[in-house]
């Protein structure tokens, strides 16, 4: 055998894969046809984070006389695209070189080209056939491309915004999911006349229902429309016919629930219906055992660090440590302003497992660092089974709540009780200390409410 792994794509799930099967003493081979990073990297994750924080800063401008910072005319501030995509641009850049860097460091060899998989034990790439014992499949997914009859160029997807030399003035962004909501936050962050559309009736899959009131009681604040759709054509440029309703539009901004990318191969995979995803076991392994699917095209999370995680597992079942996933515990991100996070269960999954349940708050206007950094919109929500008080789901709203989850996440890991999350000491003052009152709210006796 020529490799003793071989992973076909380079996003959170493959680079992150070839780098622990490196340091495990596999000898292994990575095979991306575009960039290295993948579409996490160079065209989804890390620059649409990049934008969101250009954004946020110059709302954060626009609110500095409550600082006393005076001197800033409000009517003279734009946001400058360029800018802000040259300094994604060079983030991006900085992230993939140190990702190439890392895994030539661990012994992986980069081969560039489109893999066809030939047999369970064989790769081709460029007319090169390579001999494997294994094969990780993680080629991700991209938005579902919209099959509407609008005018030639209308519809666009996220790697030719991110290539436009302007902005348009009034975009929709299509979409249910976070990515899509993130989006038509940043537009409106910018001062952009933005709409979100969703098809259908189904809005954030997965989200608590707390949170999905959340945000459209945001939306509603911040004036972006969200409208639910059945139908939608094109009338003339410029102008979308949206259930009956004419609505003026530069651009169509393809944020889709996504479907698998999978590559070529002469054996069959069993695939999910709807998407295509491949099907996989609680190992990863699909129909052949030594064959992985990791990331968004098992679609079992369309999350990056879902992605990496299940890359870890993956090489630890070729390494020999045989135990099944568990995706109960990974957070679940949205980048708007603020920001909005949740671990566990959602209040619905633990209704239909019967579970006595008690949900316990804590909100950011009674924190002092919030309310000195002038951020005291949201709170943290935390769901607790009531026999033994284990927190079983958690939810935030705050400026930095994709940070703040991950303490949620250990003590969802570690079992912890609201107990635990009480008796925690928090440093002072911090806005983490609104885990600490929900413990103790749990048990009706927060410290400072």
């Amino acid at each position: 055998m020529d490799y003793d792994l071989i992973i076909i794509g380079s996003g959170p799930a493959g680079y992150v894969a070839a780098i622990r099967a490196g340091q495990v003493g596999l000898k292994t081979a990575i095979i991306e046809k575009s960039k290295i990073g993948g579409m996490c990297l160079n065209w989804g994750c890390i620059p649409t984070k990049v934008l969101l924080e250009n954004a946020k800063k110059l709302v954060a401008v626009k609110n500095a006389a409550a600082f006393g910072i005076d001197g800033i005319d409000e009517k003279k501030l734009t946001f400058n695209w360029k800018t802000a995509i040259n300094r994604s641009n060079r983030i991006v850049k900085r992230l993939s070189k140190g990702v190439e860097y890392l895994l030539k460091k661990n012994g992986v060899e980069i081969i560039t080209g489109e893999a066809e998989i030939v047999s369970q034990h064989s790769v081709s790439v460029e007319n090169r056939l390579l001999e494997t014992k294994n094969i990780i499949i993680a080629t991700g997914s991209r938005p579902e491309k919209p099959n509407y009859s609008v005018p030639e160029g209308t519809i666009i997807e996220i790697e030719d915004l991110l290539n436009l030399e302007a902005l348009p003035q009034k975009p929709l962004v299509l979409g249910n999911g976070p990515h899509a909501v993130e989006l038509a936050h940043f537009f409106k962050m910018i001062d952009k006349d933005v709409k979100l559309l969703v098809p259908g009736d189904s809005f954030l899959p997965g989200l608590d229902p707390y949170l999905k009131d959340y945000i459209k009681k945001r939306f509603n604040k911040s004036k972006i429309d969200i409208l639910f759709f059945s139908k939608l054509e094109g009338k003339t440029e410029g102008i979308l016919v949206v259930d009956g309703n004419e609505i003026q539009c530069d651009r169509l901004i393809n944020a889709s629930w996504r479907r698998a990318v999978i590559p070529p191969s002469r054996i069959e995979f069993s695939l999910e219906k709807e998407f295509g995803f491949i099907q996989v076991n609680d190992f990863l392994q699909t129909d052949f055992e030594n064959i992985y699917a990791v990331g968004d095209v098992n679609g079992r999370r369309s999350l990056a660090h879902a992605a990496s995680a299940q890359g870890l597992h993956a090489v630890n079942v070729i390494s020999g440590i045989k135990e099944k996933i568990n995706m109960d515990g990974i957070p679940m991100n949205m980048y708007t302003y603020p920001e909005i996070a949740q671990v566990g269960y959602t209040e619905p999954e633990i209704k239909s497992q019967g579970l006595d349940y008690k949900i316990s708050e804590f909100p950011l206007s009674a924190n002092g660092k919030a309310l000195a950094e002038g951020q005291t919109e949201g709170l943290v929500r935390i769901i607790s089974e009531k026999k033994y008080g284990e927190v079983v789901g958690v939810q935030i709203v705050a400026e930095h709540a994709t940070d703040m989850i991950a303490e949620a996440a250990s003590v969802i890991q570690l079992e912890g009780t609201v107990f635990d999350v009480a008796h925690t000491i928090h440093a002072h003052p911090t806005v983490s200390e609104i885990f600490m009152e929900a413990g103790f709210a749990a048990f009706d006796q927060p410290i400072h409410k």
